[in-house]
């Protein structure tokens, strides 16, 4: 059971405010954080992992304290593994040497040969990152995680940067290997498809609260009304990507929007392309 409960001053897209924090998960349960640009989501994933101090509260891992008005544990200590949105390989190390980078022991380096195998990987081992693929990079930054055995995976957007066909392959892979370690992921996401298939359930994001936690079906059903990430901005028009449809809806004000933002749709569609 992981227990948050964390305030930090936020700078939001409305402006500067003490974001709140308060998240229950399970030990086996994947939650994906969910929100406009600018809402808050990243910067919470770097709260649990350490990489960011609070103002206050707490985090507490299995009655372990990560952080309190006493404790701060530094990110190693927190056994977090961290998969980034641009996966943070390193350019002069094969890809062994980077998946290796996240062993803490010598015992844990005695999982290579499957985390290869179940990344497939097995033939890229002397390759270096400017020689791979986007999702085979995506691969080596998760089995880098994976190495080092993280009582947490947290996952800021790994699969925005590819094409639709590899980002429906990878979250099959993300969702098997949640299975196989059994351990609790958190995930950033803008893409509606993406968290209801992988989630057990999404945290909606907004200035720096979680405004609700719920199933994806309770989240995204027919009666909460749908989701969509604007893509392109005209002067009285917005584009959006709703799952894997582009929409186009009029607005009255579209300065108000920015590319990127994640928008409930309440409106009439106008067209559908």
């Amino acid at each position: 059971m992981i227990d948050i409960d964390l305030k930090i001053d936020l700078d939001t897209a409305n402006g500067k405010r003490e974001a709140h924090y308060k998240l229950h998960i399970d030990s086996d349960e994947f939650v994906t954080l969910f929100g406009k640009s600018g809402a808050g989501k990243t910067t919470l994933l770097r709260l649990i992992a350490g990489l960011e101090r609070p103002k206050s509260g707490h985090i507490i891992v299995n009655d372990e304290v990560w952080f309190n008005d006493k404790i701060n544990l530094p990110p190693q200590k927190r056994g977090v593994g961290f998969v980034f949105q641009d996966y943070a390989l390193f350019p002069t190390m094969s890809v062994k040497n980077n998946i290796l980078y996240g062993c803490k022991s010598d015992e844990q380096k005695k999982s290579l040969d499957k985390l290869l195998a179940l990344m497939e990987l097995e033939n890229l081992t002397n390759s270096y990152p400017h020689q791979l693929s986007g999702g085979q990079k995506q691969r080596v930054a998760l089995a880098r995680a994976l190495i080092g055995e993280p009582r947490i995976l947290l996952l800021d957007e790994p699969l925005s940067a590819l094409d639709s066909d590899m980002r429906e392959k990878l979250q099959s892979e993300l969702l098997a290997i949640h299975t196989e370690f059994k351990i609790p992921a958190i995930l950033v996401s803008h893409d509606v498809a993406e968290t209801i298939k992988l989630s057990d359930r999404v945290a909606m994001i907004e200035d720096g609260a979680i405004i609700k936690c719920d199933t994806p079906i309770n989240i995204f059903g027919v009666n909460s009304g749908l989701y969509g990430e604007v893509i392109l901005i005209e002067e009285d028009r917005l584009t959006l990507l709703v799952g894997s449809f582009i929409v186009s809806m009029n607005v009255d004000d579209s300065s108000k929007y920015q590319t990127g933002d994640v928008i409930k749709l309440t409106c009439s569609l106008q067209s559908v392309c």
